[in-house]
């Protein structure tokens, strides 16, 4: 029993011990914590709120608001209070600090308000159509219909019922497959002006320059439903407008949508302008393809070039149809590729400056501006490849490739090559012909001007063959009053060059338009427009004298420099009088261009200028001609620069020929000295032999020339068109028209 209670004893003053040792503890602790709270910064100082007229201390340590709410059931609030009141800090020194009230997040007065954080401004991302979608209608279900394909490359497809309609999405993930049903479901009812618009509400950042000319719609599934003639305000898919006049639901301005007609037939919807964007935040089009088209493959399909100028061609296959691309290395072809997808599925031109988009053509249009010219481009490059064994041949170096395309109907894919040509150089005076034997001009495009020439006599000849159906075969018909020939409908030839036309249209263009390029900044210089000539066996131009145009054979003979109207300034020729010459013009109708397409150094104002644009004030134009504004267009491959020095030769083939004609550009001959098929003597040859057979149904009427000079002074509404843009220019102030000297055209067939 005395065991026990010494026992009993021991035990009650460790106990004590403890608690002494304790409290001495806690009140060094709170000594402590008091010191540090007098030394508190300014900015929290301001916080001590005044209660009572004393001041109180918000040290409020994780520590303390343990402890007080350990000891909240010991020791009454009053208690706490007073030994608090007490201390000049608050404290409650040996005592317990009085326990925080509830609700206050763990500080020691109610009137503490938490310092706010300022939110970091960023950029407010857009919303995904399954977002938009369960704005418009919330609480949609979307159900896993099926899965298929192998265990690493699955396809998903999910549904969802929208207004009693079922929508199927697919996708490599199930978040993706309920996405493209929710894209399907938004396009279903709600209509927008364009395809920007559209994207912009399906969450898509992107510059969208819609063809408001195109028959096709924006997107190839895309089935816009008019809408209902009765909708109650309460349906959660009207869209209520606003008192601007515009749909806002979805976050976006749309313009009222025109109201409903009889048997729900939705009137056309005007274009709406819209300021050129570009939202992408710099993602390329392979990224911008991915999101649109997951999981596609980009396959290498060959090399070509020489080594310091390569050129490699990929491709993509997106929704059954091939896209390809060329650039100087993989990547950036693979970049082309997707920009040409994007742009023939989804209407879409990336980041293109108004300098790079192509101008329309006036009057009917078949085909889609940037489809054409890469099409276009493409067929003439590939022609070329093939007629010099993959650019092996020593004839494939050149600075500018130019050919001709012709189309039949609205499908490229039918379009046939006419003609190819390269070269940048003219004749050396010395070699001039009086016997028309001679080229004077071998720039690429005068020569393949000059092939589809050719190409257009044989295509006479066929019409008038014995046999029917090389008959049919010709692109030429009767004209109705049976005086002359004109093309079928729809037949259309397409110019490409693999750079702009040498003179005005090059001479302001020296580099690819960039991003920052909206135009011309100096539309108003007097430089603008003047009229060029070529320099004798060399390359650029200068401008036309002002006095002094008219050239004598003999002045030229002793050693004054041959000049040669610039590219630029023939093809501004070609849009007034026609690119078929004054002989042809006996036979058929003025003949036009319908689009000018070119590999690079694309820029629309200069372009524009150079073609049409500066003689627009012409006057008294025959009835039979117009001044044309072909088509321009860039393509979306801009060649790459040609380096090294430009080859002395000129090559062209025409449909129908074996192989290439490779023509000295300083003797406007062959290497033997022989004439070219494109001379003028062989193609009056041919005219003379039309000439016979077509007599009684020419639509110039005149008695057989006895030179080739004649024959072209005959056809007097051709040199009529042709004076008239003489005084256009003239009267721009642009220059006058450097002729060559007379007796070269003063020869008969027969010398």
């Amino acid at each position: 029993m005395a065991l026990l209670l010494d026992s009993s004893g021991t035990t009650a003053d460790y106990c004590c011990l403890i608690r002494r040792r304790c409290k001495r503890r806690r009140k060094k602790r709170s000594e402590r914590k008091g010191r540090v709270g007098d030394r508190l910064p300014r900015t929290q100082q301001r916080l001590l709120t005044v209660e009572g007229g004393e001041v109180k201390s918000m040290s409020s340590c994780s520590t303390d608001v343990k402890e007080n709410r350990n000891l909240d059931n010991l020791f009454s609030k009053e208690g706490v209070a007073a030994e608090a009141a007490q201390l000049p800090n608050g404290s409650a020194g040996g005592g317990r600090k009085r326990p925080l009230e509830e609700g206050n997040n763990g500080h020691a007065h109610s009137k503490y308000r938490p310092k706010k954080r300022k939110k970091v401004p960023g950029p407010i991302l857009p919303k995904n159509a399954l977002m938009q979608l369960n704005e418009i209608k919330p609480g949609l279900q979307y159900k896993l219909l099926s899965q298929t394909g192998p265990v690493h490359a699955p396809v998903f497809v999910m549904t969802v019922e929208v207004n009693g309609q079922l929508f199927e999405g697919s996708g490599p993930t199930k978040k993706k497959a309920k996405l493209n049903a929710a894209e399907k479901a938004l396009r279903s009812f709600v209509q927008f002006p364009n395809a920007s618009e559209a994207h912009m509400a399906m969450g898509r950042t992107l510059s969208v320059h819609t063809d408001f000319t195109s028959d096709q719609a924006d997107f190839p599934d895309m089935l816009f439903n008019a809408f209902e003639t009765s909708t109650p305000a309460d349906d959660p898919f009207y869209l209520g407008s606003n008192s601007n006049g515009s749909f806002s639901s979805l976050g976006i301005e749309y313009p009222l949508l025109p109201s409903p007609v009889p048997n729900l037939v939705q009137a056309p919807l005007p274009p709406v302008p819209s300021p050129f964007i570009s939202p992408t935040s710099g993602k390329n089009p392979v990224m911008i393809l991915n999101e649109l088209r997951p999981g596609l493959k980009y396959d290498f399909v060959s090399e070509s070039g020489e080594s310091h100028a390569k050129n490699f061609v990929m491709s993509v296959s997106v929704d059954a149809q091939i896209f390809q691309g060329s650039a100087r290395n993989k990547k950036l072809a693979k970049a082309r590729a997707a920009q040409a997808a994007l742009y023939a599925l989804f209407n879409m031109q990336l980041d293109q400056a108004p300098s790079s988009q192509p101008i329309p053509r006036e009057g009917l249009q078949l085909h889609l501006p940037q489809v054409l010219a890469d099409a276009v481009s493409r067929l003439v490059v590939d022609k070329f490849s093939e007629l010099t064994d993959n650019f092996t041949s020593p004839h494939s170096r050149r600075k500018v490739l130019a050919g001709v395309v012709m189309t039949t109907g609205a499908d490229v894919k039918e379009a046939q090559v006419i003609c190819v040509s390269t070269g940048t150089k003219c004749i050396n005076g010395e070699y001039m012909s009086d016997r028309g034997l001679a080229l004077n001009d071998c720039h690429a495009e005068i020569v393949a001007r000059r092939s589809l020439i050719r190409y257009l006599y044989s295509q006479l000849e066929h019409f008038l063959s014995n046999h029917e159906e090389e008959q049919l075969t010709s692109v030429f018909t009767r004209c109705d009053n049976r005086q002359g020939f004109r093309l079928k409908e729809n037949v259309q030839f397409h110019l490409y060059i693999s750079t702009s036309p040498c003179g005005d249209a090059r001479i302001f263009s020296p580099h690819e338009a960039g991003m920052e390029d909206h135009g011309d900044r100096h539309p108003n210089r007097k430089a603008r427009g003047q009229l060029r000539t070529k320099i004798e066996s060399g390359e650029g131009t200068i401008p036309v004298r002002s006095t002094n145009t008219i050239q004598t054979w003999d002045g030229v003979l002793q050693g004054e420099r041959l000049l040669t109207m610039s590219c630029s300034d023939k093809i501004a020729r070609w849009n007034v009088v026609g690119f078929q010459g004054s002989l042809m013009s006996y036979f058929t109708e003025a003949i036009y261009f319908s689009s000018i397409i070119l590999g690079s150094l694309y820029h629309a104002d200069h372009l524009s200028r150079a073609m049409y644009q500066r003689i627009t004030e012409i006057e008294d134009l025959p009835q039979s001609f117009s001044l044309n504004k072909p088509l321009l267009s860039g393509i979306s491959n801009a060649e790459a620069r040609q380096p090294g020095k430009a080859p002395n030769f000129s090559v062209n083939w025409t449909v129908g020929d074996p192989g290439l004609e490779v023509i000295n550009a300083t003797t406007g001959k062959d290497d033997l000295s022989r004439p070219s098929r494109l001379c003028k003597h062989a193609l009056y040859s041919r005219w003379m032999r039309l000439h016979c057979k077509l007599s009684s149904t020419l639509r110039i009427k005149t008695v057989r020339p006895s030179s080739y000079h004649d024959a072209k002074q005959a056809a007097v509404e051709y040199h009529g068109a042709k004076q008239a843009l003489f005084r256009a220019f003239h009267k721009a102030a642009l220059g006058a028209w450097v002729k060559k000297p007379i007796e070269q055209d003063q020869f008969a067939p027969t010398t």
